[in-house]
């Protein structure tokens, strides 16, 4: 069977993978569901060290060749369906869900985590266990979100990073939210748009920065202010967790 174009990427990741392997290398116990199991490779991990693994993929290609990759594991199951659907009959020690995208925006990891956080035992962990997301205004061309995955996304910093909010994953979280940030300008010129950068905490203790496949910074185009060093301004924005780049609203203007 052929891996899937888009498993092969994140498993060409080594900066994520390391990353998920410390975390999982150290976590693992007891019950352990990965949701999102894609290729299963987190599951492989976490089989040495747990009692049983529930591995969930809703994608039919891909579970299938996670069923191939896993079929020599005896305490891994595979469960081909919407995470969300599912009723466990064992509490989780350990959830690793990895259902990430730059502010959670475009993938489904809060609602399907808002909905399957209360198999979690109290002394439960999940992996990642949570996110911040950092902001900076910019000069940007481009008149539609893009990530910055690559040199072919253009834009000019026209500020520090600010962190305008920080998501704890074994909480319930608000999927629609709205902020209002305020940027100091530390560069002269034209803003006309923000960059979104999302930092994942895997553990407590270990974080990992944007990666390839790991929340590549988000682009985003508003309207333009001419700008000098030293003003400020206020970024309006809003977007729904787990609802797609579609939901996403940004705007600009001078603060005060």
């Amino acid at each position: 069977m052929k891996i899937p174009s888009y498993q092969q990427n994140l498993l060409s990741d080594t900066q994520r993978l390391t990353a998920f392997y410390e975390a999982i290398n150290e976590k693992s116990r007891g019950i352990v569901y990965d949701l999102g199991t894609g290729s299963g490779v987190f599951s492989s991990w976490a089989s040495p060290l747990a009692s049983f693994v529930y591995a969930v993929e809703k994608d039919h290609p891909t579970a299938k060749f996670a069923q191939k990759n896993l079929k020599s594991f005896k305490n891994i199951t595979i469960k081909i369906n919407d995470a969300r659907n599912i009723t466990f009959n064992e509490k989780a020690d350990l959830i690793i869900c990895e259902m990430m995208d730059t502010a959670l925006i475009d993938e489904e990891q809060v609602p399907v985590l808002n909905s399957v956080r209360k198999y979690l035992k109290k002394n439960g962990d999940i992996i990642p266990c949570a996110v911040f997301n950092g902001l900076e205004a910019i000069y940007l061309k481009n008149n539609h979100p893009i990530y910055q995955e690559d040199e072919s996304a253009q834009y000019e910093l026209r500020s520090k990073l600010v962190i305008y909010d920080t998501i704890d994953f074994k909480k319930h979280i608000k999927e629609n939210v709205k902020y209002q940030i305020t940027i100091p300008i530390n560069t002269a010129g034209t803003v006309s748009g923000i960059k979104i950068t999302t930092f994942t905490l895997l553990t407590p203790q270990l974080i990992c920065g944007p990666t390839p496949m790991l929340n590549p910074p988000l682009l985003i185009p508003t309207n333009q202010l001419n700008m000098k060093k030293g003003e400020n301004i206020i970024v309006n924005l809003e977007y729904t967790m787990g609802g797609g780049l579609d939901t996403l609203r940004a705007s600009i203007k001078r603060f005060p």
